[in-house]
Formats: structure tokens, C-alpha cells, sequence
């Protein structure tokens, strides 16, 4: 029996018997954790607001066993203002679905938090464009979880692609393909769509500013790294429509 402090994120709740909540933390040492916020639902709960989605902050659990149970906690931030855009907040929505199916017990996710918190203060406190935003996430979400687009040679040849050539992109592959070697039913990238993927790998979210949609695969993208998750995520079809 001990008792640890987490810096960490709400990414899922399930109400729980009448007046508790099973909480979804996202942890940048520890990974997932699932922790029971008792008595949260209580109309002057302490626990009230940190124990709903988006919820950034200090938790203060009581650890026995396997068994965790949120006892205190410092709100930092509750990204309130994506609650007032439907859109907006769909998307956040599918940030925490896919932080949650990424995330491993126990395992740290520093890049992975890191990752979520820029992109969510990015969606609440902007008026960025979401769709740059998320396509820009599901990039380095792809990257973050080993399997980073191969965007300078074609998948099949490994000939090297120039910024101007038409391309194609292979999902089984994970990657470009130049004209010569794409097969029926493979994904047409625009140059400017393949430079920008190109160039956001290394820029990081602060090239996501004032992108135009155009040049964003966010659909791609999302095909991309939904196929390579091991269950669905259910938010995704609350997304805004293209």
C-alpha cells in the first residue's frame, strides 16, 4: 500500500455505483492507469471536475494491489472552451480515443502525452483549423508508435522520390510509391500533400500554424493509423464531415 502523485490527463470515465467514477488516466511515467475517483459525482465532490474528460492535472492516488483510487487532485487545466464547439470538441475526442488505444499500462508515454496536451491546447485555445491539426497529430502519433510513414523512397523500388513527382501511398506497405510501382485502388498523394507530410516530421506542431486543408492528407492519415489499431475508436464517428 503506497501512495504516488501522477501528472496526468482523463482520457475515458464510466460512471460507477452512485456516485463514483472509473477514471482513464493517461501518465507520462506510468502509461495507462485505470484509478476509481470515489464519491466524484456528488454535486461538492472535490473530485467533481477532475474527473471528467480533458481533465489535466495532479492526481494523488492510493495504490493497493492492482487496484488504484484517486484520494486527491490539482486541476490544471479542464480546455473548457472545446465543450462550446461540437466540432472541436468531436475531435478532442478522438485525440484522447486514440491516446487511450495506444497507451500501455505501466509503460511511460512521455512523447505521447506530450504529444496530446500540445495538440489539445492547439484545438482549444486556436482557431487553427482542425483538420491541419489532426492530420499533423495522426503523423506523429504514427511516428511515436513505430510505424513512421516512409515518405523519401517508394516502398516497393526504393527509388528515391523527388517533391514534384506524382505518388501514391501504400497502407499495407506504410508508405510512398512512385508512379511505376502503384497498383489499382492505392491512395493518390499530391507533391504538396507528400512535401508537407515530409516537412511536419521535422518541424513538429509548430508547422501545423495556418496550414491550408489542401495540403494536409488528413483522411489519409487517419486510414493509415486506424489500420494499424488493434481495436476502433469509437469517437471517430462523431468527426466534423470532409
Amino acid at each position: 500500500m503506497r501512495q504516488t502523485d501522477h501528472t496526468a490527463i482523463v482520457l475515458r470515465y464510466a460512471n460507477y455505483r452512485d456516485n463514483d467514477r472509473m477514471l482513464t488516466l493517461l501518465s507520462p511515467t506510468r502509461g495507462r492507469m485505470e484509478a476509481l475517483s470515489r464519491g466524484c459525482r456528488k454535486p461538492r465532490s472535490s473530485l467533481l471536475n477532475a474527473s471528467e474528460l480533458f481533465a489535466l492535472g495532479e492526481y494523488e492516488v492510493y495504490e493497493r494491489g492492482n487496484h488504484l483510487t484517486v484520494i486527491s487532485a490539482t486541476l490544471t487545466e479542464t480546455f473548457y472552451p472545446l465543450r462550446q464547439d461540437f466540432d472541436r470538441l468531436a475531435c478532442g475526442t478522438y485525440l484522447l480515443g486514440l491516446a487511450e488505444a495506444a497507451a500501455q499500462p505501466g509503460e511511460p508515454a512521455q512523447e505521447l502525452f506530450m504529444l496530446l496536451l500540445h495538440t489539445l491546447s492547439r484545438l482549444t485555445f486556436t482557431d487553427q483549423p482542425w483538420k491541419p491539426l489532426l492530420a499533423g497529430f495522426l503523423l506523429h502519433y504514427a511516428a511515436c508508435e513505430g510505424y513512421k510513414p516512409r515518405l523519401m523512397h517508394c516502398v516497393h523500388c526504393e527509388k528515391p522520390l523527388t517533391p514534384e513527382e506524382q505518388v501514391y501511398f501504400d497502407l499495407a506497405e506504410g508508405g510512398l510509391c512512385c508512379h511505376e510501382c502503384h497498383q489499382p485502388g492505392q491512395t493518390p498523394v499530391a507533391a504538396a500533400q507528400a512535401q508537407w507530410m515530409r516537412q511536419m516530421l521535422h518541424t513538429g506542431s509548430a508547422g501545423w500554424v495556418n496550414t491550408p486543408d489542401c495540403y494536409c492528407p488528413f483522411t489519409l492519415l487517419r486510414a493509415y493509423v486506424e489500420s494499424r489499431l488493434d481495436r476502433p475508436v469509437y469517437a471517430a464517428a462523431m468527426l466534423p464531415k470532409d
